[in-house]
């Protein structure tokens, strides 16, 4: 719930008196070192102290220190005629909340907007304007609960993703540009977006009207939503967690996305609740390039760009180079996927891709081959360093050709392990040429290890 509006600080006749006599580059620092709040005030103190106040340098640092501002405009981006008005426009708009907060919210959605726009413009398309305070109390009076501060803020500056329709054929053109992201294997497809406050309030009413035993009385709203294969997640409004739904989401399973101890719902200065960390955490991965965009290749999309939620560094990401031939191996654990047949104790699912390519030439020994094909694959899992299983895939979904210089082939597929950390490694087969005519015997590639475990965000 937002916290009232602060008053500007009381400045008591004596001390604004004394600062009437001060130097001008004197007055200017106390000015400075008092505040924007304390400024305000001095101005209605004396004719001198107006106009010292009034100087717009000094308004230029306090909007960039409270607001994260480099220019005079509103929050709808709009010019404005002073770094002074916009300081009085913004608190207007948001003085029932902290500023830090404000500023730290503002900035999320700065960084997010400059990465979508330069890296992923369709899904930047996707985003809406911000709604207002009535709308927010209109969802909650409609829910019958608050939402968490930060929460509110996300929405105020943002109001995330065109919403689902399934009978607008717009929405199929959209379907992979969920800001969250996702992954494809075996016909189990995910794209993840963040839903808007009407998809909200249209899905949290359906999950609590279908499964009232498990959602009555627990002040979870749906804030993000898979548009293929169903995987949501959940914030809980009261403690500020977020959760993702497993397979058995209707029966209320479902595993916190972030760590605990973070959360701060109603923290004075700073408060965080698991949204807003949970997407500055997959904000700061889409920066620093652990994840990226790919195209996506099925039966019903042919060619679409989506952000893929399998790592593209270290150490989540590994790579190897055997005989020119380099492979990249990741995994991303998915908590939607239902058990996999019995299994004699707990197990996860991952999915993992493998990409493989021949940066520039493959050679066995002396010998340069202008290609080279996969025909099978063995794997090795460990539990910490502890070998559990050995499996060998004799028949897999698609033997690649690689030849130097082409883009990668990528092979995304699954496999259920044991809860518990685990990592996996082995060795790809390829044959030198082709399977079908070879021109010599086949070597082994090394896929480096690779780790496969729940990770302490969950996206």
């Amino acid at each position: 719930m937002a916290s009232p509006s602060p008053q500007p600080t009381e400045i008591a006749p004596t001390a604004a008196a004394g600062l009437e006599s001060a130097e001008g580059l004197v007055l200017h620092k106390v000015i400075y070192k008092a505040g924007a709040r304390p400024a305000a005030a001095l101005a209605c103190a004396s004719t001198r102290l107006r106009d010292a106040v009034a100087d717009e340098y000094l308004w230029r640092r306090f909007c960039a220190e409270d607001l994260g501002l480099d220019a005079p405009v509103d929050p709808a981006s709009r010019p404005l005629p002073s770094f002074q008005v916009a300081y009085k426009v913004w608190l207007e708009s948001f003085g029932m909340y902290p500023l830090p907060l404000v500023k730290r919210v503002k900035e999320f959605w700065n960084s997010m907007n400059i990465w979508l726009s330069e890296n992923f413009p369709e899904a930047a398309e996707t985003l809406l304007e911000g709604v207002s305070e009535d709308e927010l109390k209109s969802a909650e009076d409609d829910l019958g609960f608050k939402f968490p501060m930060p929460t509110r803020l996300l929405y105020r500056f943002c109001n995330a993703q065109l919403p689902f329709n399934e009978h607008d054929y717009g929405t199929h053109l959209i379907s992979t540009y969920g800001i969250i992201g996702g992954y494809d294997f075996n016909d189990h497809l995910v794209n993840v977006h963040l839903s808007p406050l009407e998809q909200i309030l249209e899905d949290t009413k359906e999950y609590y009207h279908g499964y009232p035993d498990d959602f009555n009385g627990r002040e979870l709203i749906v804030v993000a939503t898979s548009w293929f294969h169903p995987k949501q997640f959940l914030l809980n409004c009261c403690n500020g967690e977020l959760y993702v739904g497993t397979s058995n989401l209707e029966r209320g399973e479902m595993l916190p996305c972030v760590p605990t101890a973070l959360i701060k719902p109603t923290d004075k200065d700073l408060p965080q609740d698991g949204l807003l960390l949970w997407l500055e955490e997959h904000l700061r991965r889409l920066q620093n390039g652990m994840i990226k965009t790919r195209m996506l290749k099925t039966r019903m999309l042919t060619r679409s760009k989506y952000i893929s939620l399998y790592p593209e560094g270290p150490p989540s990401c590994t790579s190897a180079v055997t005989n020119g031939v380099k492979v990249r191996a990741s995994g991303v654990f998915v908590p939607e996927y239902p058990p996999q047949s019995p299994v004699p104790e707990r197990s996860c699912l991952y999915t993992y891709s493998i990409r493989m390519s021949v940066p520039e030439a493959c050679m066995l020994g002396d010998v340069y081959c202008s290609s080279c094909q996969l025909y099978s694959c063995h794997w090795t899992i460990r539990s910490r360093d502890l070998v559990v299983s050995h499996a060998r895939e004799g028949i897999i979904e698609q033997y690649p050709v690689l030849t130097p210089g082409q883009d990668e082939s990528v092979y995304d597929s699954c496999m259920s392990l044991p809860e518990g950390p685990q990592s996996v490694e082995g060795s790809f087969s390829f044959v030198p040429g082709k399977l079908s005519r070879p021109v010599g015997e086949p070597f082994e590639v090394t896929v480096a290890p690779f780790p496969l475990e729940v990770p302490e965000y969950i996206f």
